[in-house]
């Protein structure tokens, strides 16, 4: 049920400073953006930002596109009702890029490609092309239609706005930059937002420790007997349990492997920032400095969750009802006025930043691999093919306006669907084992084409779906299950078939 709005007669003074620095964010951000229209002359330009931004604006971008308001409001939770096991599955983010970078990077600077799914048409054919681009496009809006719900639970503990209105403005902000300045908008308004989200966490936790008494040798003297701080779970047994526990070393270092294989060397949004570099070497640079990163950010926000824990304790208070609003809430009630609305601004920033990436992959993707192939622009739909560059700069705003209607009608869906750190995972988890499969099908056999491949895919999707919904398997283990499936299914369909596809 939605919150009342409050009267804005019963602001406080200084609660008027926390709104105003919130509102100021949010303006100067999207003047910020929208000023990069200016360069934006053709698709490579509104694409991938000309190739032009250096390795470590990407290498921030890629983090800010990883990290977004589900780990701001997920992560705490994660560690206020367990401990720090979670890290185990970013361990498994390191040992994928560098899979990545070996595999998928040389692969996809061979040529001048928009999209991933460019090299599956290079590879199979236009068919898997097109199944591939269309199952990241399902995949990507169901779980950003998750992370744009995520915003609302923020702003409704700001201003106790109903979901539709919390959604809708954030919504519309992010779109005007997103739609005006393209690709370079996005890397440069994360880079903004990056810093203003690690300042906002800093900021917090100190505000955390500074109201326990004791700060934080209390903290550990109270959290870490109760095991709070524990990382690494190397249990195997019991044997029903294995698959079920999401947070276990095998499922972390596995799960995580396979799943930010997926992620970044397959999925538009990640592999989108990768293709925007000057060269292979700057692309390797920000996808190996970006983990750094984003190890740092979940530590810091699980040391928050402990933290949050300890000072509910100390004061007997039940946990709340909703455990994703544990951290806002705090921010916005206990912390001083000012410091709370510049952690909510930061927080906002992060949701902002994974947004307006997510318009804009979704739009390239909508024309790179549907619109300009389907228009007769050529089977590679070159930038240079068809209509010309100032006809598809407008067709591509286009479609960032129409996946911003779709993914507020995902999102005010999405109130429904639990967690949303796990929800949003989760969902990714489903379709990201087919996607990892057939790309590894192309990568390492010759002899399966695309007849072969795309029963794999098929059969990788239906059997997700089973795991999903009719198992207690964790999470973290669908993406290595759907890769296996996948693969597997795809070389055996090729001893089937006469298709036979040499990799180009």
């Amino acid at each position: 049920m939605a919150a009342l709005p409050i009267p804005l007669s019963c602001v406080s003074p200084m609660r008027w400073l926390d709104l105003a620095i919130i509102v100021l964010y949010l303006v100067a951000i999207t003047w910020f953006g929208a000023r990069f229209r200016k360069g934006q002359h053709s698709l490579k330009d509104y694409f991938l930002g000309g190739r032009g931004a250096p390795w470590w604006a990407i290498a921030l971008s890629i983090v800010s596109a990883e990290t977004s308001t589900l780990t701001v409001i997920g992560t705490p939770p994660l560690s206020f009702s367990g401990n720090f096991a979670f890290l185990q599955l970013v361990m498994g983010y390191l040992l994928a890029r560098l899979v990545i970078s070996a595999l998928f990077l040389p692969a996809y600077f061979r040529g001048e490609m928009f999209t991933a799914y460019e090299l599956m048409r290079v590879r199979f054919g236009a068919r898997i092309r097109r199944l591939a681009a269309g199952t990241f496009l399902l995949l990507r809006a169901l779980a950003e239609g998750v992370r744009v719900f995520a915003i609302s639970i923020v702003i409704s503990v700001v201003l106790g706005t109903g979901e539709m209105v919390s959604i809708a403005v954030i919504l519309c902000l992010t779109l005007v930059y997103t739609y005006e300045g393209g690709m370079t908008a996005v890397i440069w308004t994360d880079v903004v937002q990056m810093f203003l989200y690690v300042t906002g966490a800093a900021i917090s936790l100190a505000g955390i420790l500074r109201e326990i008494p004791g700060g934080w040798a209390h903290v550990v003297a109270l959290a870490a007997p109760l095991g709070k701080f524990q990382v690494l779970d190397f249990r195997l047994a019991p044997p029903h349990e294995f698959f079920a526990r999401p947070y276990s070393f095998w499922a972390g270092i596995l799960g995580g492997c396979f799943l930010t294989t997926a992620s970044h060397g397959t999925e538009q949004l990640m592999v989108q920032r990768l293709l925007a570099a000057r060269d292979e070497r700057s692309s390797r640079a920000a996808l190996l400095g970006s983990w750094v990163a984003v190890f740092a950010l979940f530590t810091l926000f699980l040391i928050v969750g402990v933290c949050l824990f300890v000072w509910y304790s100390d004061r007997r208070l039940p946990a709340p009802a909703v455990m994703d609003s544990i951290y806002p809430r705090f921010v916005w009630e206990q912390l001083p006025h000012g410091v709370s609305g510049l952690v909510i601004a930061a927080i906002l920033a992060a949701a902002m930043s994974n947004l307006s990436a997510a318009l804009n992959s979704l739009a390239t993707t909508t024309i790179m691999d549907f619109a300009r192939p389907l228009s007769g622009a050529g089977p590679g739909a070159g930038a240079g093919a068809g209509a010309s560059d100032a006809v598809w700069l407008k067709r591509a705003r286009q479609a960032t306006l129409g996946w911003g209607a779709v993914l507020f009608a995902i999102a005010l869906l999405a109130r429904g669907w639990g967690s949303v750190l796990q929800a949003g995972l989760s969902i990714a988890s489903i379709l990201y084992g087919s996607l990892l499969g057939v790309f590894l099908l192309g990568l390492l056999t010759k002899r399966v084409g695309e007849n072969a491949a795309m029963c794999g895919m098929i059969a990788g999707l239906a059997l997700m779906l089973y795991v999903r919904f009719a198992t207690s398997i964790a999470f973290t283990w669908y993406v290595l299950i759907g890769t296996l499936a996948t693969t597997a299914v795809g070389i055996i369909a090729s001893f089937l078939t006469e298709e036979r596809r040499d990799a180009s």
